[in-house]
């Protein structure tokens, strides 16, 4: 892996949490920051694993050799699209809620959105490692800088989008004297919209389509930051 592939990959996710870090009120500890996204990562590749498995028995279920070459409608299959992205919501938000829960520095509603989205964007940055490391093997001209593009306006921001409403709702949870029925609902939320994403893309193939539905998700997650700050846990 170049050190151009590392940049790019890490760039997407560095950009996004530096605009999401410059809306907190009260800024976090950087130490705890920076656990938080690696933890992500760690988590992202957990879930990688997973979701390997999952690839690999589905594959086994339809007579298929693990390693074969997928097509398009084997990859669009609605049970390997629902069950990653129950994989990848689940695996965000357990790396936030297991490095952050019991820290003094998690006091605020809004810091639960700031953890979740940070843990996500750790998250990205692996993924993003991988497309555009595989994307640098390719003879076309560009098309690392491309791939790099697509990646900060859509898969990077659907990862924060998605774990900062599972964030909102774990606030939620913190603000009922811990009912749990919301962080089920944040995660089972996060994971509806990272499947309507993935259809979106699948469907339509076009990003403008993306871009719309990431803009409408983003301003609506916006307003639900806006009610958390200054609100005490």
């Amino acid at each position: 892996m170049t050190p151009l592939v590392i940049v790019l990959g890490l760039l997407p996710s560095f950009a996004w949490l530096f605009f999401y870090l410059k809306e907190d009120p009260r800024p976090e500890p950087k130490k705890l920051i920076a656990l938080t996204f690696l933890a992500g990562a760690v988590f992202g590749f957990f879930a990688l694993l997973v979701e390997t498995g999952l690839d690999c028995g589905y594959a086994k279920f339809q007579n298929l050799d693990c390693f074969a070459r997928r097509d398009s409608a084997f990859t669009a299959a609605p049970f390997l699209v629902i069950a990653f992205a129950l994989v990848e919501e689940m695996a965000k938000f357990g790396a936030a809620y297991f490095t952050v829960r019991k820290k003094s520095a998690f006091d605020e509603p809004v810091d639960a959105m700031i953890y979740t989205t940070v843990a996500a964007l750790g998250f990205a940055a692996l993924e993003n490692l991988g497309a555009i490391s595989q994307a640098s093997k390719s003879l076309v001209e560009g098309n690392i800088f491309a791939v790099t593009s697509l990646r900060f306006i859509g898969a990077t921001l659907l990862h924060a989008l998605a774990s900062a409403l599972a964030g909102y709702f774990w606030a939620k949870s913190i603000r009922e004297f811990g009912a749990k029925r919301f962080i089920f609902l944040g995660i089972l939320l996060a994971t509806l919209l990272h499947i309507v994403f993935n259809y979106l893309i699948i469907i339509y193939g076009n990003p403008i389509y993306v871009i719309i539905f990431l803009s409408i998700v983003g301003f609506f997650t916006l307003n639900d930051f806006e009610k958390l700050k200054g609100r005490k846990v």
